[in-house]
C-alpha cells in the first residue's frame, strides 16, 4: 500500500506542485489585504498598541501611486513603535482635518496636481461613521498623505530635476517625519508663516489669490493700441487710455479709476509705478512695448507667480536670517547687499547674455582685489582675442594686453574690462562680480550683456558698504587702492554669502509684485514640469 501511494505522488504533474503553491502565496497575500480591511471597527484600547508591521506592505501594493513614500512612512512609524498617529478617542484627530482641508486647497498653494486617491478621500471624510472608527488602512493612507503634502508644497520638485533647469543654489534639508510630532500636538503649527518656508513664498501667496480674483471677475481685457499711434505722454487725450487706467487700477498702480480719456498726473503716478515694478525704465513715455506687456493674459501672470512659489520652496528661510548676504536676481538685473535684515546698498548689474548664461548657484565672497588684473579665460582668448590678434598685430598693446606663458591678461587701469575692483566667491563655475568701464549699459532695461560674471552698477559703494565696520580702510583708501593701478588684495575677516537667483517674479518690502522678463527661458520649462507632475 505504501508503495502505491508513493507512485501515485510521484506521478502528480509539477505543474499541480507549482499552481499549488502560487495558490498559497496567494492566500497569504489576500490574507493581508483582508487583515487591513478588518481593522475597521476597534476601540480606544487599541490606540496605545502597536500594529502589525507586515501590514505595510500590502498597503502599498494596494496603493501603488503612493509607495514612492514607503521609505517615509515606515521610518515614521518604526519611530513611533507602529502606533496609532491619526486618531484620539473620538475617532480621526484634529490634525487629521487640517491635513484633509489642506490637501483639498492645494490650488492656494500654487499647485495644480493630481492629488493620489483623492475619491478615496473625499469618502472617508464625508462620512461620520468612517471618521469615528479605527481603520489601518486610513491610518497609513494619512500618513502617506500627509508626506506627499509636505514634499509638494515645502520641498518641492526634486533636486536632480532643479538642477536640469539650471539652478545649483543649496536645496534646504528638514525631516518631515520629526515635524510631524508637533503637528499633532498643535495642528495650527501648519499655518505658522517663516518655520518651514522662505517668507517670499507667502508674499507671492497673496499675490496669487489677488491676480486670481481678477481672473474671476473676468474684467482683464487686451489693450487695443492704435495702429498709427507712436505714444503717450502727458497732456495727451485717447480713448485707449481709458483701457490703460482701468488696467492700471486692476493691478494696483492706481488708487481708483477716473474713467478719463486724457493723461493727468493721476494717470503719470500710476504708469511710473507700472513702469517701475516692470523693469521699465522709469519716464512718462508710454510706447507700444508698453502695452504690449501690460496685455500679457492675468493667466500668464498666474503661471509666473506660481512658477516662482515653487523657486521659494528650494531656499531655506534660514538664508535670509543671516547678518550679512548678497542676493543678485538675474531677470531684474539688480544686486542687493543685506546687513542686519536691511538692504544697505542696491545696484543694477549686468548678467551674462542667451549664450554665456550666468549661473543659479551661490558662493562665499572671500576676497575683495582692487585694480585686478583680467586674466582672460581661454574660450574668450580663443574665439575672440587670436582672431583679433591675427587681423591687427597691436591688438595686446591698443588694449594694454600681454602673454604671461601661453595665457593672455589684461593689466589694471580704468580701461581694465574687470574696471577697478573685483569680488571673489570661488565656485566651479569660474563667476565673480566686478566693476566695468561699460558704464552706458546699465541705463538699458534688459542687461544681459556680459559673458556670465556679473558686472556692478556701483562697484565702489559696494566695496565701501562691505568694508564700513574696518577701519583701516576708509572710502578714500579704497578710492586709492583701486585707481593705484597696482593689484591689491583685501581678504575678507567674515565671508559673506552670495546668493545669484533666478526669479521672475517677487513681491518687494511694500506688497507690490514684480514681473521680469524670463531672459533665459527657466519659466516655461519649470512651468511644464509643474502643470505635467
Amino acid at each position: 500500500m505504501k508503495r502505491i501511494l508513493v507512485l501515485f505522488f510521484l506521478c502528480i504533474p509539477s505543474y499541480l506542485v507549482l499552481a499549488h503553491s502560487y495558490i498559497l502565496k496567494a492566500s497569504k497575500t489576500e490574507s493581508k489585504s483582508a487583515a487591513i480591511s478588518s481593522i475597521y471597527k476597534k476601540t480606544t484600547p487599541f490606540l496605545n498598541e502597536p500594529f502589525d508591521s507586515t501590514l505595510v506592505t500590502p498597503f502599498f501594493a494596494k496603493y501603488p501611486k503612493l509607495k514612492y513614500l514607503k521609505p517615509e512612512v515606515v521610518k515614521l512609524y518604526r519611530k513611533h513603535n507602529y502606533q496609532f498617529l491619526w486618531y484620539d478617542r473620538d475617532g480621526m484627530n484634529e490634525f487629521a482635518d487640517l491635513l484633509y482641508s489642506k490637501i483639498n486647497n492645494l490650488d492656494q498653494e500654487g499647485l495644480k496636481i493630481r492629488v493620489p486617491y483623492k475619491d478615496k478621500i473625499q469618502t472617508i471624510f464625508q462620512d461620520d461613521d468612517n471618521r469615528k472608527e479605527f481603520n489601518l488602512e486610513v491610518e497609513l493612507l494619512m500618513s502617506s498623505l500627509y508626506f506627499f503634502y509636505f514634499n509638494r508644497v515645502y520641498k518641492g520638485v526634486e533636486i536632480e530635476k532643479t538642477q536640469e533647469l539650471g539652478w545649483y543654489l543649496p536645496r534646504k534639508k528638514q525631516s518631515y517625519v520629526n515635524r510631524l510630532d508637533s503637528l499633532l500636538q498643535d495642528p495650527s503649527l501648519i499655518n505658522k508663516r517663516d518655520k518651514d518656508l522662505l517668507g517670499q513664498y507667502y508674499l507671492l501667496k497673496e499675490a496669487l489669490q489677488k491676480y486670481r480674483n481678477i481672473e474671476n471677475q473676468g474684467v482683464w481685457s487686451p489693450i487695443v493700441w492704435p495702429k498709427k499711434m507712436k505714444s503717450l505722454k502727458p497732456g495727451d487725450t485717447a480713448d485707449v487710455i481709458l483701457q490703460i487706467r482701468n488696467r492700471l487700477y486692476l493691478t494696483g498702480d492706481l488708487n481708483a479709476d477716473s474713467k478719463k480719456n486724457w493723461y493727468d498726473n493721476e494717470l503719470l503716478v500710476g504708469v511710473l509705478h507700472y513702469k517701475e515694478r516692470n523693469a521699465f525704465t522709469a519716464d512718462p513715455v508710454l510706447l507700444p512695448k508698453h502695452i504690449k506687456d501690460m496685455n500679457i493674459s492675468v493667466n500668464e501672470r498666474i503661471k509666473a507667480i506660481m512658477t516662482n512659489m515653487e523657486r521659494c520652496r528650494w531656499i531655506s528661510p534660514s538664508l535670509t536670517k543671516t547678518q550679512q548676504y548678497i542676493m543678485v536676481n538675474i531677470p531684474s538685473f539688480n544686486l542687493t547687499y543685506f546687513k542686519n535684515g536691511k538692504p544697505a546698498l542696491e545696484s543694477k548689474v549686468v548678467v551674462g547674455k542667451s549664450l554665456n548664461r550666468t549661473v543659479v548657484f551661490s558662493g562665499q565672497m572671500s576676497e575683495i582685489i582692487f585694480s585686478p588684473y583680467w586674466n582672460v579665460p581661454s574660450s574668450i582668448l580663443r574665439k575672440e582675442i587670436l582672431p583679433a590678434i591675427a587681423k591687427n598685430g597691436n591688438y595686446l598693446v591698443q588694449h594694454d594686453m600681454e602673454w604671461v606663458g601661453n595665457k593672455v591678461r589684461q593689466r589694471p587701469g580704468p580701461e581694465n574690462s574687470l574696471g577697478l575692483v573685483k569680488f571673489v566667491f570661488p565656485n566651479s563655475f569660474s563667476i565673480y562680480m566686478h566693476d566695468t568701464p561699460a558704464k552706458t549699459l546699465f541705463e538699458e532695461e534688459q542687461r544681459a550683456f556680459s559673458h556670465g560674471c556679473v558686472r556692478v552698477g556701483r562697484a565702489r559703494d559696494l566695496a565701501v558698504a562691505i568694508l564700513k565696520d574696518d577701519k583701516n580702510w576708509t572710502p578714500e583708501k579704497i578710492d586709492a587702492a583701486m585707481n593705484r593701478g597696482v593689484e591689491k588684495t583685501y581678504t575678507l575677516k567674515t565671508k559673506i554669502p552670495v546668493y545669484i537667483g533666478y526669479f521672475t517674479a517677487w513681491v518687494d518690502r511694500d506688497g507690490t509684485i514684480h514681473f521680469y522678463n524670463d531672459i533665459y527661458g527657466h519659466d516655461g520649462r519649470l512651468s511644464e514640469l509643474l502643470l505635467t507632475d
